[in-house]
């Protein structure tokens, strides 16, 4: 099925012909009562049906909204233009919406890529851009919407790991939002086209580990953060005792050998790096 448009007429037209009919049909009818001419009645008879054939023709469309026509269950075309119109007569008319849609999935229980269970929901935005693939190529558009936005979403979550621990994927499901919604959009346009709507944006609104495994994954990302704020402690400590190792040399404050700047190292390495505050220790010399 695609889009055709629908023959019409302005509706002032129609009141025109509605009003035309009529005033024929009740003049008619009088000159039967006065002359009881069976020809004038039968003419009063097919006036009066043309004037509920108009009638009967008669539709409004609402501002971004489209209707459906089929005649004897055959479909005749669609009236998008917004306003007053006169159309086919003894039609049956589909409303249909234009107007932009945003739903929130439910939130789903998924393996991300590495089989970590995940909870995932998103927030699917769309419009219909052909109403008669929507009205006759599925049952009901809304609710197919609904279910493939939520396989969709199943795929896409399967195909990336909920985080990139180790660096070993390009993107993941927490650090890249972007590139899994523009994914996500992709994915689902290609799922709904067959329904005649257009995927406006697709975006992840929860993502979360599944209650199972929440609490040993948060210790994973506690451990991974004290791991790379050591790893700026330690580097910060090898330049600041580098430097101070070099100034004392340089200045010639105190003769260092290797033996004693080792000892220097490890315990000025031991007082930057612990996480516990260090107790200095005041040589004074040797007391005879």
């Amino acid at each position: 099925m695609k889009e055709k448009e629908m023959f019409k007429l302005n509706g002032i037209i129609g009141v025109f012909l509605f009003i035309l009919f009529g005033a024929i049909t009740g003049f008619s009818f009088r000159q039967y009562i006065l002359s009881e001419n069976f020809l004038i009645l039968a003419g009063s008879f097919i006036t009066l049906i043309l004037t509920v054939l108009v009638l009967s023709g008669f539709t409004i469309i609402q501002p971004n909204q489209a209707k459906v026509f089929t005649l004897f269950g055959s479909y005749l075309g669609v009236i998008k233009e917004e306003g007053f119109w006169l159309s086919v007569p003894l039609t049956v008319r589909k409303n249909v919406s234009l107007r932009v849609i945003n739903f929130n999935s439910d939130k789903l229980k998924v393996n991300d890529l590495e089989g970590n269970p995940i909870e995932i929901a998103a927030v699917v935005v769309y419009k219909v851009f052909d109403s008669a693939k929507a009205v006759f190529d599925v049952e009901d558009y809304k609710e197919f919407v609904h279910t493939q936005s939520e396989t969709g979403l199943r795929h896409i979550a399967s195909q990336y790991p909920y985080d990139n621990f180790n660096n070993d994927y390009e993107i993941s499901l927490r650090q890249h939002s972007d590139e899994v919604a523009e994914e996500l959009t992709k994915d689902l346009q290609h799922r709904l086209q067959l329904a005649g709507v257009e995927i406006i944006e697709a975006r992840i609104m929860h993502l979360a580990y599944s209650s199972e495994i929440a609490h040993a994954m948060l210790q994973r990302q506690q451990a991974k953060a004290v791991l790379a704020a050591r790893k700026v402690i330690v580097e910060g400590a090898v330049s600041m005792v580098k430097s101070a190792i070099d100034q004392l040399s340089t200045e010639g404050i105190v003769e260092l050998d290797e033996e004693k700047k080792a000892q220097m190292v490890n315990n000025l390495m031991v007082a930057l790096v612990s996480e516990k505050g260090s107790q200095p220790i005041i040589n004074t010399g040797s007391i005879y």
